[in-house]
């Protein structure tokens, strides 16, 4: 692989996903019948379904994040050093590390053309 650069800090896989949405009650109905399990996290902020250990995030008007789209985080042991990795591979940060509660810390780093990547560390 010519000017790739491949360190030890490997990825756990893409676990969870952030979806948009413009109707939280009816997203939620679609989800819950798409992977057939009731959402165990149901806020009217958030909806979140855990499945086949995957984890999908409903997010009404985008959430605080105003997504537009859908977002796949890749779950990592150690996000700052993916994190330096990435940009030092071409990526630019869009949203540094930051603690989203019970200490799991999540990032986004958008590539050189224009896709978004989540970053997310139990």
């Amino acid at each position: 692989m010519t000017g790739v650069t491949v360190t030890s800090s490997s990825t756990q896989g893409m676990k969870t996903v952030l979806h948009p949405v413009s109707d939280l009650a009816q997203a939620k109905a679609v989800y819950a019948a798409l992977l057939g399990v009731a959402p165990q996290t149901d806020g009217p902020h958030y909806v979140g379904f855990e499945a086949a250990g995957q984890h999908i995030g409903l997010l009404p008007g985008g959430g605080p994040q105003g997504l537009t789209t859908s977002l796949a985080y890749w779950h990592v042991a150690d996000i700052e050093a993916k994190l330096a990795e990435l940009t030092a591979a071409g990526a630019t940060v869009k949203e540094p590390a930051h603690d989203v509660g019970g200490g799991r810390l999540v990032a986004t780093v958008i590539d050189p053309d224009g896709n978004l990547i989540g970053l997310l560390q139990e």
